[in-house]
């Protein structure tokens, strides 16, 4: 959870900032600035979490990997499931979760860059369903908006 304090005085659309002081201004400010470092680092760890779990099913189902693989993936119960448990395959339909965010797309980006510049020494053309990303953009401001706890005043205990 994100706590945050109350601050109306650093933003024209929600005070008289004809009233405002320098001072005022400058606190609310630098509040601000550290609300969004903490947001930021919301983020990170969320793209960490994502770094840590990237297609552990390879490693802990090999067997069922290798299997699908070996038949040049004509045979798909690993890579079905594969789909189903990781967020990151957001260029096919069943492969996108209901709550995809921008961590799920920067992890595709990653995993599709890394694969094709190992694999090929290119990168096939990256192509994501606009839907797709608008949807990602919402839920993740949502996610985000749900970390966040607005507590007290700035102001609380004098200026």
């Amino acid at each position: 959870m994100i706590l945050i304090k109350k601050s109306e005085t650093a933003d024209t659309r929600t005070c008289d900032y004809s009233k405002v002081s320098k001072k005022q201004l400058l606190r609310s400010s630098v509040q601000h600035i550290g609300d969004v470092r903490d947001a930021i680092d919301f983020f990170a760890n969320a793209l960490f979490a994502a770094q840590e779990a990237h297609d552990e099913d390879k490693i802990l189902q090999i067997n069922a990997f290798h299997a699908d693989f070996l038949t040049g993936f004509k045979q798909t119960e690993w890579w079905d499931n594969h789909r189903k448990i990781t967020r990151h395959h957001l260029l096919q339909d069943d492969g996108v979760p209901e709550n995809v965010n921008l961590i799920d797309v920067l992890e595709m980006i990653a995993d599709c860059v890394m694969a094709g510049m190992a694999r090929s020494g290119s990168v096939y053309p990256l192509e994501i369903n606009p839907d797709v990303l608008m949807r990602a953009f919402k839920n993740t401001a949502d996610m985000l908006k749900n970390q966040v706890e607005v507590i007290g005043n700035i102001y609380e205990g004098g200026e």
